[in-house]
């Protein structure tokens, strides 16, 4: 009988741990691994102490935003403590969930960054941000084949890649265009919303960083220290 016992809590034990806790007391029932893009798990549990008060932030910034529900894509990818983003000012195509202190950073950026710059240098308002997107599970570009690279920041919901900008008087700056633009003023532009990005964000990837990124700047909240190029 002790022994049918012990056996029973030997295969038990990988299961108990299966469901342990997650930092900041929030309890996530995490499901085994399973091969990317296996289907969404809906995972359950409190919201953390700094999701909420990201939540608070962005309100309190006048943002329309909704809450999204903590996902388990396969393959490492999840999608934990994050928004939509619905209203802050300056319609942004492209944006699907966001981690909630990376779309507080996002915000900021295009409230006190891309849109001051745009007035003072460009003499016209940014009226909407082109994006490449927020969450997707991938790889990161350009590390080994497909299903072999390291799992990118987009697969976290945590970060955002953006193209260009519109602004009120028709033009477009893009990046792949503007970077080295032979306007030396759309040049200082970008330049100016690169510079700001790197004091919220930190990583800032541009064009000058590698070939991968000569159409867009990439925006995460990844890493262990601020990394900007």
């Amino acid at each position: 009988m002790h022994l049918v016992s012990r056996r029973l809590s030997a295969l038990l034990l990988p299961l108990l741990l299966a469901g342990c806790i997650f930092g900041g007391g929030r309890e996530e029932r995490r499901p085994a691994p399973r091969p990317r893009g296996s289907g969404p798990v809906t995972l359950t549990g409190q919201t953390p102490p700094g999701t909420q008060q990201c939540y608070a932030d962005l309100s309190r910034a006048g943002v329309r935003f909704s809450p999204l529900p903590d996902r388990d894509y396969g393959g490492g990818c999840l999608v934990l403590g994050a928004v939509q983003l619905i209203d802050f000012g300056t319609p942004t195509a492209g944006l699907k969930a966001i981690r909630c202190p990376t779309a507080r950073a996002f915000v900021g950026w295009v409230q006190y960054g891309v849109g001051p710059a745009a007035r003072q240098i460009l003499g016209s308002d940014v009226v909407r941000i082109e994006s490449y997107g927020s969450y997707v599970c991938r790889g990161i570009v350009g590390q080994g084949a497909a299903g072999s690279a390291k799992l990118s920041q987009h697969g976290l919901a945590n970060a955002i890649d953006i193209g260009g900008f519109v602004l009120a008087d028709g033009r477009r700056i893009s990046i792949e265009q503007g970077w080295r633009s032979g306007d030396p003023a759309v040049q200082q532009f970008l330049q100016v919303v690169h510079r700001s990005a790197c004091r919220r964000f930190k990583t800032v990837l541009g064009p000058d960083y590698n070939a991968a990124h000569y159409n867009h700047l990439h925006f995460d909240m990844g890493g262990r220290g601020d990394f900007c190029r």
